[in-house]
């Protein structure tokens, strides 16, 4: 089986494209084969109609939270929610509105709602799917999970679809967290976020992670994610990990019972995440995808 981990991003350029990192497992060692870069989003696509058998871990959200799909009457299914969603805002900047529109009817601080998910992770918290500034997560979810729906791919717990074709959620900044805890690693060149990312590298190769893997790189390779001052390399190889974790794992470590509206952060909740955070009695923080 392949192995993909996917950066995604809800609107690629050349400047700035979605990354994949293509990988295989062999026992406990996960070779990186190639990194792809997609410009465009019909680069992506045409990869998520590639032919099977893959599995892949997307970074972005599967879901959105419960109280508002209830409260804006979305569906009870992942696939009844984004094809209700695409349904009745034909634009990002409408999925947008309809977010400000109940957030404005909340009280301040909870206008931008968490999943289960986004906060069952021990020392981290990943940003809301009702994010559309800043870090635009939201419309990470409005771009990506339709994709994945419309090609037909299978999402456990979730949506059925072509099981040799298979995607999760994944999502880089647990892993990075359970390697060098609260350091910076992305979106800086500065001599402290470089060795940030030569330091998660270097515990990739070597198999100190949670996840029981040690990453094959080629010296090129390495050096490459090293530099990658944006980070977005190394979080598709993150995720590539979580991908190749995830297939040794009983419902591909999804939890017995998935919300079938919000979905499930890879790893997140599970036994390598409890027993790998050393300050587990630290309030959690709250890491972002970009």
């Amino acid at each position: 089986m392949q192995l993909w981990g996917v950066d995604f991003t809800c609107a690629p350029a050349a400047r700035k494209p979605s990354v994949v990192a293509l990988g295989s497992c062999t026992g406990a060692v996960l070779r990186l084969q190639q990194l792809l870069l997609l410009p465009r989003m019909a680069d992506f696509d045409a990869l998520l109609h590639r032919l099977g058998p893959w599995l892949g871990a997307f970074d972005f959200p599967f879901g959105l939270p419960r109280a508002f799909v209830q409260a804006q009457q979305l569906g009870d299914t992942a696939a009844g929610v984004i094809a209700e969603v695409h349904r009745r805002c034909a634009t990002r900047m409408d999925f947008r509105a309809l977010i400000d529109s109940f957030g404005n009817t909340q009280p301040a601080g909870q206008r931008l709602l968490h999943r289960a998910t986004d906060v069952a992770m021990l020392g981290v918290r990943s940003t809301s799917p009702l994010q559309t500034r800043y870090v635009p997560v939201g419309f990470m979810y409005y771009e990506g999970f339709s994709r994945l729906v419309k090609a037909g791919v299978h999402l456990p717990a979730l949506v059925d679809g072509d099981a040799q074709r298979v995607a999760i959620e994944g999502y880089p900044g647990l892993l990075a967290h359970q390697l060098i805890a609260r350091r910076s690693y992305k979106n800086d060149n500065s001599a402290e976020r470089l060795m940030a990312r030569k330091d998660i590298v270097e515990a990739l190769e070597q198999g100190r992670t949670p996840l029981g893997l040690r990453l094959k790189l080629s010296p090129a390779q390495a050096g490459e994610l090293v530099a990658d001052a944006q980070g977005d390399k190394l979080d598709a190889v993150l995720c590539l990990m979580q991908a190749a974790w995830a297939q040794t794992q009983p419902r591909l470590a999804q939890p017995a019972t998935v919300d079938a509206v919000e979905g499930w952060i890879t790893g997140a909740g599970s036994a390598a995440d409890l027993r790998w955070v050393d300050a587990c009695s630290m309030p959690p923080r709250r890491l972002i995808r970009i």
